[in-house]
């Protein structure tokens, strides 16, 4: 799929507000909860609440965790020991492409295009059942905003069967996101507080 098209100036500018400001709301939950002690007991009960939505035996497709995103580590150990065929994103050297590539926990990373940990360019191209995606924010209506580069969006366009799941802490929530028309909504969102299902989808 091709690359989107810019934003319309002011789309642009209002997501770049939003992402401020929830990165902002991130940083600062995080450390919270990690002053707290409560940081590894909030992530332990977000991937366990994501377990329980995972279909039987579906292959899918995490993330490995930039800064405070909230860490699949424990997920994927979890989804392993239950059978599930797991893929990370792998950016090609060009920038602009993103597939999802088989990956156990048990294998390393290597570096890759932005500083991304990512599997080895030679492992097996995946086409998950399930996609989760990290996110900057999220409303209920299944609008999410990323870091901005469009790889999630294109994926998800790439691959409409899967289903899009995101992870955030509840401080990433907005009442409504700015959005472009190209913009992919998502199926349900996990927070360590809920698991919030988007329109139709199953709770």
């Amino acid at each position: 799929m091709a690359v989107p098209p810019p934003s319309p100036s002011a789309i642009l500018e209002a997501k770049q507000k939003v992402r401020r400001q929830l990165r902002a709301l991130r940083r600062n939950h995080v450390a919270l909860l990690r002053k707290q002690g409560r940081y590894d007991s909030a992530i332990g009960t977000l991937a366990r609440r994501l377990l329980d939505h995972a279909p039987p035996g579906a292959s899918i497709a995490l993330y490995h965790a930039f800064g405070d995103e909230i860490d699949p580590a424990s997920l994927a150990r979890l989804l392993t020991a239950r059978g599930h065929t797991l893929a990370l994103p792998h950016v090609a050297a060009d920038r602009t492409t993103m597939r999802f590539l088989a990956w156990h926990p048990d294998q390393p990373l290597v570096t890759g295009a932005f500083g991304l940990h990512q599997p080895h360019e030679d492992n097996a191209e995946i086409a998950p059942a399930m996609i989760v995606t990290p996110l900057v924010g999220f409303d209920r209506q299944g609008g999410r905003i990323g870091q901005g580069a469009g790889f999630y969006d294109r994926a998800f366009a790439r691959l409409p069967g899967a289903i899009r799941i995101g992870m955030a802490w509840s401080v990433q929530e907005v009442a409504n996101l700015p959005l472009d028309p190209w913009d992919v909504p998502l199926h349900a969102v996990a927070t360590e507080q809920e698991w919030i299902p988007i329109g139709g989808a199953a709770a």
